[in-house]
């Protein structure tokens, strides 16, 4: 009773994010109740394992009982300091330390953030600040990838490429544009690495030029597009795109809220290809989940800058009351500590084989047309005509199919609307827990091949 309780007073009072409210009303929410290791419980008993780590960010699976302690005796201690009128407090100044330690070259100023969305929505912000104060106030146009996630804010959700962010948003701006992904799989070049890495920066370059150099501030780009259906670039398009940034004079800003601490192998995803962007994004794996957290990260030419600018005594009109919480700072750096010192990250780079092992036993299921990974990162593209990389039509429902068939097989992933299914396992996943993973997910797909509706539409 409690259960259908709680479902009707989701319906009536809690707006969900991402969804389409009456179809969710319908629907009901599923409950979660616990959150055990890699799995989760619900209201109804359902004990399922959990294979996307929450949002791409429960990376050290749950339950950690040093993050709540941690949690706790801050919250003891201190529940809140200001990080304005020049207070601070120790652990949020030990994790900005940290952090200029562990990220790429260079990024050595750390403001922090409540999540993903705001990081963006603030580096665009210091962005624009800096080019004003450095005397180019004509640089103001932004530029990013199609299919790319950059948050929900009002100015981020710009800068992500994907429709349903810009649908009755007034969206994109006319100071934010797109070039096309690096989709190996669906390049008009094929999937040639370096026939894909020339066309996307051809694309930049001819974007820079029809806008006009000096009119652009900033490219944005995720080392790997997760929203997009875990899109990864070949090896070497980072780089070069960075090169590219440098040599057009534009400020490239790397995303990492999702390829952040040890998703993709290495502590960043930047770490692979040795790129040092002007600016950084972080969040979601910063505390695995467990609290609020997410954070700017800036070189010191961009921080000096700003701080260097016409009106130097004035405060920098950009602030939040949570920024630098003190008790998120103390889980994120408990999280941090699990990652280096506690063996999680070594571990997900040595579960990441098995993980892609797994993937690719399944390509020649009759609905994968691509495998693509990265670290604990991956996606399958589902297609109903292999030869023809054809997608599902929309009215075949495969995304609510898998999700449903995912449930009765006790497994949560994220099922794309285009029929991807992205994988995130927790670092922390075990080698039994991969295989049951691995198992759970043929199980899915085997069962929504046999549906009648999918059988009859396969070519």
């Amino acid at each position: 009773m409690q259960s259908n309780s709680l479902i009707e007073s989701d319906r009536n009072h809690l707006i969900h994010p991402v969804s389409a409210y009456r179809a969710h009303e319908k629907r009901g929410a599923t409950i979660l109740t616990r959150g055990d290791g890699m799995y989760l419980t619900d209201s109804e008993g359902h004990r399922l394992l959990d294979a996307f780590a929450g949002l791409w960010c429960v990376n050290i699976g749950y339950g950690q009982e040093s993050v709540v302690a941690a949690a706790a005796e801050q919250m003891r201690q201190l529940p809140y300091a200001t990080g304005y009128f020049s207070f601070a407090s120790e652990p949020t100044i030990r994790l900005a330390e940290r952090l200029a330690e562990l990220s790429p070259p260079g990024l050595n100023r750390v403001y922090f953030t409540l999540g993903g969305s705001d990081a963006v929505d603030s580096a665009i912000r210091f962005i624009t600040h800096y080019f004003n104060a450095t005397g180019r106030p004509t640089k103001k146009h932004m530029i990013a990838l199609d299919k790319g996630y950059h948050g929900s804010s009002s100015n981020g959700a710009g800068i992500t490429g994907l429709p349903a962010f810009h649908r009755q948003f007034d969206l994109p701006r006319f100071w934010q544009h797109h070039i096309p992904a690096p989709y190996p799989y669906r390049s008009p070049v094929g999937d040639d690495p370096r026939a894909v890495i020339d066309l996307s920066v051809a694309q930049l370059r001819a974007k820079v030029e029809e806008i006009g150099a000096e009119n652009v501030a900033a490219f944005f780009a995720e080392p790997v597009q997760g929203s997009a259906g875990v899109i990864v670039p070949p090896r070497g398009w980072l780089k070069a795109i960075r090169e590219t940034c440098r040599e057009l004079d534009i400020l490239f800003v790397v995303d990492e809220v999702i390829t952040g601490f040890g998703r993709t192998g290495p502590l960043f995803a930047c770490e692979t290809e040795g790129v040092s962007p002007d600016l950084m994004t972080i969040a979601k794996g910063l505390t695995a989940g467990y609290a609020p957290m997410g954070a700017v990260l800036m070189s010191e030419d961009v921080y000096a800058g700003i701080a260097d600018g016409p009106d130097n005594h004035l405060p920098i009109g950009h602030g939040f009351t949570y920024s630098g919480h003190p008790v998120s700072a103390a889980v994120a750096l408990e999280v941090l500590s699990l990652y280096l010192q506690g063996g999680i990250l070594a571990n997900g780079q040595a579960r990441a084989p098995q993980l892609l092992a797994g993937l690719q036993a399944l390509g020649d299921h009759p609905l994968v047309g691509d495998i693509r990974a990265a670290g604990m990162l991956a996606g399958l593209e589902l297609v109903r005509d292999k030869a023809g990389k054809t997608r599902f039509d929309p009215a075949t429902q495969i995304s609510d199919r898998l999700t449903t068939a995912g449930y009765r097989n006790g497994i949560i992933f994220r099922a794309f609307a285009d029929g991807t299914i992205g994988l995130a396992p927790a670092l922390s996943c075990t080698e039994a827990e991969m295989d049951i993973l691995l198992t759970r997910l043929r199980q899915t797909l085997d069962e929504v091949v046999d549906q009648p509706e999918v059988r009859q539409v396969l070519a």
